[in-house]
């Protein structure tokens, strides 16, 4: 995954359970000790690091011994998670699916939550693009979804 921090690229990838992160050419190697409530404990190349994650989407905040610095996504189909592909709301990421808030024939508002997932230790809600009815759901509560795998699919 690549975001922008501060106008520099920043690329993010999975390295078994933990992740490697590249900024400048330099490489460091993060593991998540332990991820809550907008809360990570980190070793960032062996060194403890406490960071309070926010997010609106589009955009996350983190915040690291009293500094803050805004991540914003670079790549993927729309701004922030919600992607839309042929109708179909689909993965921005591997991840388990949380909750499902809508079942088939639901009415839904543009903005409306209709599911939630965690990936990378962050819950993601995965919200309608515009007004409509759910035409079809793909998965269930529990599930594990492959990044680009079809969710759940809407109709005018």
């Amino acid at each position: 995954m690549k975001t922008i921090l501060n106008s520099q690229v920043v690329e993010i990838n999975p390295s078994g359970e933990n992740y490697t992160v590249t900024l400048d050419g330099k490489t460091v190697f993060v593991q998540v000790i332990r991820a809550e409530d907008g809360r990570m404990d980190l070793l960032i190349d062996g060194q403890r690091v406490t960071a309070h994650v926010s997010s609106d989407m589009a955009k996350r905040w983190v915040t690291i011994d009293g500094r803050t610095i805004m991540l914003t996504k670079t790549s993927g189909a729309k701004q922030g998670v919600r992607h839309d592909h042929a109708g179909g709301l689909i993965a921005p990421m591997p991840g388990q699916v949380r909750s499902v808030s809508v079942r088939v024939g639901d009415v839904v508002k543009k903005g409306q939550t209709l599911l939630t997932m965690e990936a990378m230790k962050m819950e993601i809600r995965i919200q309608a693009l515009k007004d409509g009815r759910v035409k079809s759901v793909f998965v269930s509560q529990g599930q594990t979804v492959e990044r680009e795998q079809i969710l759940i699919e809407m109709e005018d």
